[in-house]
């Protein structure tokens, strides 16, 4: 087998080791080692944001197939509903653990954006003179930078509050008013609590239990969709963010 591995750069006394490479040195080679650095970083940035937006855009498909299901014939059930609740959840969990990803990248770039990048432009008096060692110590060990529940929290709040307010309206509807459903009573609407709960049963759950977990399950996302954490950074109201 032919070796790729050019003789110039195995040490005379012991070739089964390699040398250290070449480290830049002028101000030439680290400007140019840096620009294609920030491209690196910067694709790896937007692939992981297409990811995101990708997956945004299934769960708004998801909403938009399975309530044209529903709503439209008074055959479909509310448990219809009820699936594309349980389908978007799935994707703002896997969305969640792609932002992840994305945050660590899109830290990467605004260190250098902010502090390299502007100082080039418009020298200012430097504040982080540090900046490029956490840029370093990220690229030693890579660890997340924000927990899972907290990009549960932000994409919640960002995109998916809409969507599970627009599902929890379309199935408040279908389980009030008769004409949607397929018994087809003459009523306008629910006359009573309990025909209401009626209408939430879920084939051998009871209505009452149904509206219990929805509840529930909306108070989780009532919090997640208000709660924030103390300390967001760029991620505060006003700063440009994902």
């Amino acid at each position: 087998m032919v070796s790729d591995v050019n003789e110039s750069t195995l040490p005379a006394g012991n070739p089964g080791s390699f040398r250290r490479p070449t480290l830049p040195s002028s101000p030439a080679e680290i400007t140019n080692t840096m620009t294609h650095y920030y491209r690196g970083e910067l694709a790896r940035m937007t692939g992981w944001r297409d990811r995101i937006d990708r997956t945004t855009n299934w769960a708004i498909t998801v909403c938009a197939a399975l309530l044209s299901v529903s709503l439209s014939t008074p055959s479909s059930h509310h448990g219809v509903v009820i699936f594309a609740m349980l389908l978007v959840t799935l994707l703002l969990l896997i969305e969640a653990r792609r932002y992840r990803f994305f945050d660590v990248y899109r830290a990467r770039i605004r260190q250098m954006e902010r502090y390299y990048f502007a100082q080039v432009l418009s020298p200012e008096a430097e504040l982080h003179p540090d900046w490029a060692s956490a840029i370093a110590a990220s690229l030693r060990v890579p660890r997340f930078l924000i927990s899972y529940r907290e990009a549960l929290q932000r994409r919640l709040r960002r995109n998916y509050c809409w969507m599970y307010f627009i599902l929890l309206l379309a199935w408040a509807l279908k389980i009030s008013t008769p004409k949607l459903q397929a018994d087809g009573t003459p009523a306008i609407q629910v006359q009573s609590w309990a025909h209401f709960a009626d209408n939430a049963t879920l084939g051998p759950v009871p209505g009452w239990l149904v509206l219990l977990a929805v509840t529930l399950f909306y108070a989780a996302i009532l919090y997640g969709s208000l709660h924030r954490e103390p300390d967001e950074g760029e991620l505060a109201y006003g700063e440009v963010h994902v």
